[in-house]
C-alpha cells in the first residue's frame, strides 16, 4: 500500500482515550488501549445504543459503497476519517466490485497511520493510499488525495461519522463544499452523523462526558443541519434517514429499528 502526508513520527497518546481506538472497542476490536476500554464502556453504560451506532454506521459503510462501486459505477473513493481497520474496509468493499477501484484513506490519528500501512492493501488491479490530514483541512486532503485520484473523474467523498467533530456548522458546511466543489458533476458525498433525534436523547449527558474526558470533542446536530450538508446535491432515496434505514440489505425492510445517526448518500448533478 502507498502512503502518503504526514504523521509517522507523531507519538500515540495511550493516556487519553481517542474516538479512533474507543470506537474499534465499540465494534469488537483489538486495537485499542485500557484508557479507550474505560471510556467506551462508561459511555455505553449511560447510553447503551452506542454500540448500536457503531455496527450500524459500519453496515451502512458496507452498503454505501457496494451501490456506489456497483449501480452507480464509482471506481474512485476519498474515504475521510477512516478509523482503525476492521473487517469490510472501503477498499475491500470496493474492489469486490471492481477490483481497479482507487481509494484514498484520510486520518490525523498516528495509530490508525501505524495499522492502515499495514492493513489496507490493495487488490492488484486498484491502489489503495492514505492521507495523514485533518478533517479540518480541505486543501491538505485534496492535495494528498489528487496524487491517487483523478478529479476529472467522478468521486465517491465517504465521511462517516467524521462532522461530528467539526464543531462549528459553518466551518463543517465549509469543509463539506470546498471537498464537493473539487470533484466533477456524477460525484457523491456518503456521510453518517450522530444526532439527539431519532431516540438519541440520552447521547446529551454522555457527549458532554465525552468532551470533558476524552478526545477529540464531539457535537451532533438535528435533521435540519445534517440536510444542510447536501445543499446542491441530489438526495438518493430514501434521503436522510437513520442509517439502519438506508437500502436495508436483502431480509431487512425499510422499518428497521432506528439508530440515533443520520445516514444519506448524494450525487453532484452540476
Amino acid at each position: 500500500m502507498m502512503g502518503t502526508g504526514r504523521g509517522p513520527g507523531v507519538a500515540v497518546d495511550a493516556s487519553v482515550a481517542h474516538n479512533a481506538r474507543v470506537w474499534n472497542h465499540w465494534l469488537g476490536g483489538g486495537d485499542n488501549y485500557a484508557v479507550d476500554r474505560e471510556m467506551g464502556d462508561h459511555v455505553a453504560g449511560m447510553f447503551p445504543v452506542i454500540r448500536d451506532v457503531a455496527r450500524a454506521d459500519r453496515e451502512f459503510l458496507g452498503r454505501a459503497v457496494r451501490y456506489l462501486a456497483g449501480e452507480a459505477g464509482i471506481r474512485q473513493f476519498l474515504d475521510i476519517g477512516t478509523g482503525l481497520p476492521t473487517a469490510e474496509n472501503t477498499h475491500e468493499v470496493a474492489q469486490q466490485v471492481e477490483p481497479a477501484a482507487r481509494i484514498v484513506y484520510v486520518d490525523n490519528d498516528p495509530l490508525v497511520l501505524a495499522h492502515a500501512r499495514a492493513l489496507l492493501t490493495s487488490a492488484r488491479e486498484g491502489t489503495t493510499a492514505y492521507v495523514a490530514a485533518d478533517a479540518h483541512d480541505p486543501e491538505a486532503i485534496l492535495l494528498g488525495a489528487k496524487r491517487t485520484l483523478d478529479f476529472e473523474e467522478p468521486v465517491a467523498v465517504m465521511m462517516l461519522g467524521i462532522l461530528n467533530f467539526v464543531l462549528d456548522t459553518d466551518d463543517a458546511r465549509r469543509v463539506v463544499r470546498r471537498l464537493m466543489d473539487a470533484v466533477p458533476p456524477g460525484s457523491y458525498l456518503a456521510l453518517t452523523h450522530p444526532t439527539t433525534e431519532l431516540g438519541g436523547e440520552g447521547n446529551v449527558a454522555a457527549m458532554r462526558f465525552w468532551n470533558a474526558k476524552a478526545t477529540p470533542p464531539i457535537t451532533a446536530r438535528g435533521r435540519a443541519e445534517v440536510e444542510g450538508f447536501f445543499d446542491d446535491l441530489a438526495l438518493l432515496p430514501p434521503g436522510l434517514v437513520s442509517c439502519t434505514r438506508w437500502h436495508p440489505p436483502p431480509g431487512r425492510t425499510d422499518d428497521s429499528p432506528e439508530v440515533p445517526q443520520f445516514g444519506a448518500v448524494a450525487r453532484k448533478v452540476r
